[in-house]
């Protein structure tokens, strides 16, 4: 039974406009995530992606080749049922954010985390309007409540698909400010994954890469590319 896969059933794949958005219909049936609610997304170009995503399909269904699907699953039975719970866990992450913890030394690492953490830390305090404090080290220091109430209100103002999206680009980058930054078009995922790993850059200029180790952020990143693109599909 492990070997079993859901076979191909239909013919025929559309994307349509239905109340509330856009659906997938296969052989004129919509779509229904696993706890069967009806998939509506948002636009037309993430119903579009779906459609593409089921007709690739051939003999056996691999959840794994369908992303934008998956996404938006997750989306409707997940995020959406616990919308305030998601929002306040991501929100979280301002207060204990990658940007702000520093290494001691060695001068080059230290070098490398203020170049390219230093203006999105800047830019946190003039564009989203909260400043927030760096560490050395790595022993947790609270922010100022008044930053993180604000980061705060800019997640909360995402909707479950976006939400979804924004959630990868959080929990993979390791960073609150970073995934904003791509939400506001101040980043691309590709540049969120370099600054995100300039310590594991650094090690692996010193020391060598690990395959294993490499494998599992080859992941990783495509994950956070996939969650950016997912974010575009949102507007």
């Amino acid at each position: 039974m492990s070997d079993w896969a859901a076979k191909r059933f239909w013919k025929n794949v559309s994307a349509e406009e239905v109340d509330g958005g856009f659906a997938v219909h296969l052989d004129g049936r919509p779509v229904r995530t696993p706890l069967k609610t009806p998939v509506i997304v948002p636009t037309q170009a993430m119903a579009d992606a779906m459609r593409a995503e089921w007709d690739a399909q051939v003999e056996k269904i691999d959840p794994l080749s369908m992303p934008v699907t998956r996404a938006a699953n997750a989306a409707l039975d997940k995020v959406a049922t616990q919308h305030a719970e998601v929002v306040d866990m991501l929100s979280a992450y301002g207060d204990s954010d990658l940007l702000c913890y520093r290494a001691e030394g060695p001068d080059g690492l230290v070098a490398a985390q203020a170049a390219g953490w230093d203006p999105l830390v800047d830019w946190s305090a003039t564009d989203l309007g909260a400043p927030l404090l760096l560490r050395t080290g790595v022993m947790h220091a609270p922010q100022d409540p008044k930053s993180l109430a604000t980061l705060h209100a800019h997640v909360a103002d995402f909707d479950a698909f976006q939400l979804t999206a924004f959630h990868d680009l959080v929990a993979i980058s390791g960073s609150l400010i970073l995934g904003l930054a791509v939400t506001r078009d101040r980043l691309t995922a590709e540049q969120v994954w370099d600054l995100s790993r300039i310590d594991e850059s650094w090690q692996i200029a010193q020391w060598g890469a690990d395959e294993e180790a490499e494998a599992q952020a080859a992941l990783k990143k495509r994950d956070l590319i996939r969650a950016e693109a997912f974010f575009r599909l949102c507007a």
